[in-house]
């Protein structure tokens, strides 16, 4: 699996929402040019992150986004599944266990694609908003390679 552009943008944007909290409410535009994400793309993408909870809006004159939540409690794997839906390597079924798999391997393979799957999940979910804008801050380090 790969994190699609969906992602990667609603991370941005809340990315962007956690730089510049400061308890008022930021344009989509404000958003748009802070990151370089065109526009109706990312008000698509702000409205999935509004249904998941992840930030609210207001209307109107000086109006926009915020976060819903402190940074601290919002993490990537939240932010993605908003907008990719669940974190898996791929919709293959579940495994076999006992022997009956129907084709030479697929058991095993499937069980791999589950491992992948859960190790991805779990590096997400231990990086929040908060991390991320910290070393965007240069205040944290950068996240180690996995190797």
């Amino acid at each position: 699996m790969k994190v699609s552009t969906r992602g990667d943008y609603a991370s941005r944007a809340l990315l962007s929402l956690a730089l510049h909290d400061d308890g008022t409410p930021t344009s989509v535009r404000d958003i748009a040019d802070r990151t370089a994400l065109p526009q109706p793309y990312l008000e698509q993408i702000l409205l999935a992150l509004k249904g998941a909870g992840l930030v609210r809006s207001k209307r109107g004159v000086g109006g926009g986004y915020v976060l819903a939540r402190p940074a601290e409690e919002i993490t990537l794997a939240q932010i993605v599944s908003a907008v990719d839906g669940p974190i898996a390597v791929g919709d293959f079924g579940e495994p076999h266990q006992n022997g009956a798999c129907d084709h030479e391997g697929q058991c095993v393979l499937l069980a791999v694609w589950d491992n992948v799957g859960e190790h991805m999940r779990r590096l997400l979910e231990g990086r929040t908003l908060a991390d991320i804008a910290n070393i965007a801050r240069g205040e944290a380090a950068w996240p180690e390679p996995v190797g």
